[in-house]
């Protein structure tokens, strides 16, 4: 009788430990669940309408969309808007004499504020098309597609440094650990493409790398499924995508449902939104295996495509295969392509530099654009071409004071920016700057707003497009930003 008592009361202490232990991870877990989506670690949104149940899921912005799909050419190092799209005569007659004290208002250098000299553009600009917009000799392909172009000549930021103003136009703020622009798309939208990511990362050939690296396309406190995902344009697109030899279809797509089974026994016990993020990576990797060599096969492509995007001439080749891709990309419904070109940090030897990175980069950019149009693939997709900040006005001297050494130095008080399709007003100009270029004097417009009206034109309110994290709620927009109506079609 003793050991049946003893064996019932050792049952019963089971069931009760076993008891206290499922009630408690399973309260815990509606605990634990609550805190993160209030503190932004689960699936929080204030969108209006989406599934969460899958982080990839296609998801509706707030308001009809006039654009689906983003291509982002980011020139890294801040291309001279001087010498390509802001022509000032009147720099001709102040050429080699000092900058009058007015315009160097809230520059802290007091080296440059000493030595400040005007520096006129030796480029030549023309009208194009019927808008008459004004380009250089250095990008007349651009300016072969001017009438599609929205120029904003009046972009100012908050920084003249290059990675904290690089983060800037890409994450919204010059502080990492935030989710870059892509980044909040893709997880606004969710993923349209079944083989492909949402948001992919394509890096130029030019023999520099990007100041601020992957934290430009960092998915930030975001799930780590938007993150941006780097393609390489020849080869394996993405490293160790290909099966090691002897790994069969069959036996990785086991070995992929074990580790989902896994995955998902533990996402239940702990409430973890990052193991879905986890499950769909692994999933969407294996899909891709198939997709992405097909995605590099150009042998499809007319060799008028071919001559379009440069891809027949060696100076041509790297990027213009980079631009052909985002159009291949955003064909199969990746959201958000991001090309990056550096450097054009020109310090010094302004015009050669500035010829090198134009012949590179000018005719593939006016490329992509001409395919897309002719494709009717630009009405619903939004390209943006430019840098972090914009250079002077005034010349620099480094190193050498030669003829040809002058260049440019960083400037945050006014740059341009390109933007094509998806939504925006083609061959119109936005924004004026001063005879010097200095200081916008119409239309000042930040970061922030072009970001505004970036994500009005996707379908979404910038204020409304929010993440809890850390007991706050953060927007790509920061605290700012403007939908500028006058860039809207």
């Amino acid at each position: 009788m003793t050991e049946i008592v003893s064996r019932e009361t050792v049952s019963r202490s089971l069931d009760r430990r076993l008891f206290l232990q499922q009630t408690a991870c399973g309260l815990g877990t509606v605990a634990l669940g609550h805190l993160l989506s209030r503190d932004g670690q689960g699936a929080g949104t204030s969108l209006a309408a989406g599934d969460r149940s899958h982080p990839l899921a296609p998801r509706q912005p707030h308001f009809p969309p006039r654009a689906r799909n983003v291509i982002f050419i980011f020139m890294a190092g801040a291309p001279s808007q001087l010498d390509l799209f802001d022509p000032k005569p009147e720099m001709r007659r102040l050429h080699g004499q000092p900058v009058p004290g007015s315009f160097l208002d809230g520059l802290e250098d007091p080296l440059i504020k000493g030595s400040a000299v005007v520096f006129a553009s030796p480029r030549t600009f023309r009208r194009y098309g019927e808008s008459g917009t004004e380009y250089s000799d250095y990008v007349t392909h651009l300016g072969g597609v001017a009438d599609h172009a929205c120029m904003v000549r009046s972009v100012y930021t908050d920084v003249a440094n290059h990675h904290p103003a690089q983060l800037i136009m890409n994450c919204g703020t010059n502080l990492w650990g935030h989710p870059s622009f892509g980044s909040w798309v893709n997880w606004g939208l969710g993923n349209a493409a079944d083989n492909m990511p949402g948001f992919v990362v394509l890096l130029s050939n030019s023999g520099h790398g990007v100041d601020g690296g992957a934290s430009l396309w960092s998915n930030g406190f975001l799930p780590s499924i938007y993150r941006g995902t780097t393609f390489r344009s020849s080869g394996d697109p993405i490293l160790h995508l290909t099966s090691p030899e002897g790994v069969t279809r069959k036996a990785q797509s086991g070995r992929l449902r074990a580790v989902a089974d896994l995955n998902r026994l533990r996402q239940v016990r702990t409430g973890d939104a990052e193991i879905a993020a986890r499950m769909a990576n692994y999933q969407l990797a294996y899909r891709m295996q198939s997709a992405g060599p097909e995605l590099l096969d150009f042998s499809g492509e007319s060799q008028a495509t071919h001559r379009l995007y440069g891809l027949d001439a060696e100076k041509t080749r790297w990027f213009g295969t980079n631009c052909l891709l985002a159009r291949r990309m955003v064909e199969r419904g990746v959201r958000f392509v991001q090309l990056y070109h550096s450097t054009w940090d020109d310090h010094s030897n302004l015009n050669a530099n500035l010829k090198t990175n134009c012949d590179m980069t000018d005719l593939p950019a006016a490329g992509l654009i001409t395919d897309l149009a002719q494709r009717g693939l630009l009405e619903d997709t939004l390209v943006v071409w430019g840098g972090e900040f914009g250079r002077t006005p005034m010349h620099e001297i480094r190193r050498t004071s030669g003829p040809g050494s002058d260049g440019r130095d960083h400037h945050r008080f006014a740059f341009s920016m390109l933007f094509y399709g998806g939504g925006v007003r083609g061959g119109t100009v936005i924004g004026q700057t001063d005879e010097l270029g200095y200081h916008p004097t119409e239309d000042a417009i930040h970061a922030h707003d072009l970001q505004a009206t970036m994500l009005h034109c996707l379908g979404f309110d910038h204020e409304l497009l929010t993440y809890r994290h850390q007991g706050r709620d953060f927007r790509l927009t920061d605290v700012g930003g403007n939908v500028i109506e006058k860039m809207l079609a």
